[in-house]
């Protein structure tokens, strides 16, 4: 069910959320919109919101700092695009979102109708922390089954970019597929 004040035009079959939507997450979306998707795209403050929504998706304030602020968006999500690659804060903040935050997210989607996720694994964020949410995300697979896909096109290459994401998104949900990493780069 979507969010209270949704258009009815985003009631679709296959639901991402995507946290983190800036630029690249905008493009990834719009591209999801056109397959068929509905698309509800966080950002942290509230200026945010107007270019998620001006890009045709559902906005919601959410801190990836504070997972329950995303667990609350969770009820009718197919796949989490988790595109936080690049994202800019002090880097304890940093730490807690690629480490301790994360495990917990990751805790929680078992108990919601999540199907897939997607970890960026690029971006100008330290290299350390992107491996650590990696580790987190493969160990959450292997222990509770989430299927996911590990990001690693290039996020300075948009166009590239966009279209990995795209396919790793799309791989997620079709019957039987399996996700091949390596074909993720």
């Amino acid at each position: 069910m979507p969010l209270p004040g949704a258009s009815p035009d985003l009631e679709r079959v296959a639901r991402a959320l995507i946290v983190g939507c800036g630029c690249r997450g905008r493009l990834l979306g719009g591209r999801l919109l056109d397959d068929g998707w509905a698309v509800r795209g966080t950002s942290r403050r509230e200026a945010g919101l107007a270019e998620i929504e001006a890009a045709g998706f559902e906005a919601a304030i959410a801190d990836p700092d504070r997972p329950a602020t995303l667990l609350d968006l969770l009820g009718d999500v197919t796949v989490v695009c988790w595109l936080l690659g690049s994202a800019e804060g002090e880097p304890e903040a940093l730490a807690a979102v690629f480490g301790p935050r994360l495990e917990r997210l990751m805790e929680k989607l078992v108990d919601t109708p999540v199907r897939g996720f997607v970890y960026e694994r690029a971006g100008s964020v330290d290299a350390a922390l992107l491996e650590l949410g990696a580790g987190t995300v493969r160990a959450a697979g292997e222990r509770w089954r989430i299927p996911f896909a590990l990001l690693e096109a290039d996020p300075e290459q948009p166009a590239a970019w966009v279209e990995t994401a795209l396919a790793a998104t799309l791989d997620l949900t079709a019957p039987g597929r399996q996700i091949d990493t390596a074909k993720l780069r």
